[in-house]
């Protein structure tokens, strides 16, 4: 079996498309992975520099035609979505008898309020992020979100520690464009998800924000090249903001050209995509296989593909060492693992279920939609565990909580 060589910038198209040809022979070694819906199967991988992509489907080559939902980029930027600061949601509550109203006090750093007006239920993804209010957020874990639902208390963290002044009162999704749209890099959602500690995601934050900026630092004369290697000076982006660092010019040319071969053809991949009926990707960054974010359907796979893509490209821009390349076998054994262990899950009645699977070095996470017509696994998430800190991660400092000062943010008050 023979794995995809490296592909050259230049070349990505013809290369990227070639890839895809190689994908009806593939056949792993070892059982699928159970995830409550189906069995999945690793395909060959397509490179792009420290960043490797294994494409994966169903046994059965088959995935859902449609899935029902909305996605929070498609609410935001149609306003069938609406985010906005606990304090400012009193207005907002529609009446529907006793138990609909909601009492939002003020705002809070890991609280906002979301009102989905679509006829068509809201799927929330762990590691998106919303931008706007007091400060950035990310959503804290996968939900889903009926049609036409009363306003939410949506649990949030927030990456953006350095401000708490309202920049607007609507918020809105990262990336000025779809082609710029990008989530956290897994090194963050990790934090948010396994760890679910405030503090954690800003130093990740800090951490990643950091290698944003030697990957963005100029070449001196007579480097070899790579992403910031030999800098003339070190740059400041001057944010403490995650979404502002991606967004810079410098941080965003480096992250694309990371993720070049994929998406310089990205409507052939996702055409093969389509023809192959693959429902997700496992990850490996630097010859280490880190991640894998599976779905329900082809469709749902395609729409999240450039912000999934683009984070897991910042992610390999982070400067460590180097592995050998994974094989589609130590692809497929990430997915073979068991997910048995300790087990913790959360629900609401006849909407969805969230559970939470830890096992060794591995944690999965499974959004299962319970609406009428569903009962599926929606969105798949299975993580390499790292450890409680990243070598790359910067502390930020702890200050004495200002009780008597309600009106002065400090970022390590978690309401």
């Amino acid at each position: 079996m023979k794995n995809l060589g490296r592909f050259a910038l230049a070349a990505a198209l013809v290369v990227a498309a070639a890839a895809f040809q190689h994908w009806n022979s593939v056949k792993a070694a070892g059982g699928p992975m159970q995830a409550g819906s189906g069995s999945y199967r690793v395909l060959a991988p397509i490179e792009s520099g420290n960043l490797v992509l294994f494409p994966v489907v169903r046994t059965d080559g088959k995935s859902l035609e449609q899935t029902p939902f909305i996605t929070l980029d498609e609410g935001l930027k149609s306003g069938e979505v609406e985010v906005t600061e606990a304090g400012r949601a009193q207005g907002l509550v529609r009446p529907r008898g006793q138990n609909s109203q909601h009492a939002y006090r003020g705002d809070e750093v890991n609280t906002l309020v979301l009102i989905n007006h679509s006829k068509r239920s809201l799927l929330l993804l762990a590691g998106e992020i919303v931008t706007g209010g007091k400060q950035d957020r990310i959503i804290a874990k996968d939900r889903i979100v009926p049609a036409d639902a009363d306003p939410i208390d949506l649990s949030v963290f927030c990456i953006e520690p350095g401000r708490w002044t309202g920049s607007s009162d609507a918020f809105g999704a990262a990336g000025k464009s779809a082609a710029k749209s990008f989530m956290v890099q897994p090194e963050v959602r990790e934090r948010a998800m396994a760890e679910q500690n405030q503090q954690q995601v800003w130093n990740s934050v800090n951490g990643a924000i950091s290698q944003m900026e030697v990957a963005a630092a100029p070449a001196s004369a007579g480097s070899s090249g790579g992403f910031g290697r030999a800098a003339s000076a070190p740059r400041t982006l001057g944010t403490s903001s995650y979404a502002k660092a991606m967004q810079d010019t410098a941080v965003s040319e480096k992250v694309d050209e990371a993720a070049a071969p994929v998406m310089n053809a990205r409507e052939q991949v996702l055409a093969k995509l389509r023809d192959e009926h693959a429902i997700g990707v496992v990850v490996a960054v630097r010859g280490q296989i880190i991640w894998a974010d599976l779905f329900a359907s082809t469709d749902l796979l395609s729409r999240y593909w450039t912000k999934l893509v683009r984070s897991y490209a910042a992610e390999s821009l982070a400067e460590g060492e180097n592995h050998a390349a994974p094989s589609v076998a130590d692809a497929q054994h990430f997915l073979d693992e068991p997910s048995s262990g300790t087990e913790n899950s959360e629900s609401e009645v006849g909407i969805y279920r969230y559970r939470e699977l830890k096992s060794g070095s591995a944690e999965t996470f499974v959004l299962e939609s319970l609406l009428p017509g569903t009962g599926y696994d929606v969105h798949t998430s299975k993580m390499k565990l790292r450890g409680e800190e990243s070598e790359n991660v910067k502390p930020q400092p702890i200050y004495e909580p200002l009780i008597h000062r309600p009106d002065v943010y400090r970022p390590e008050i978690v309401r």
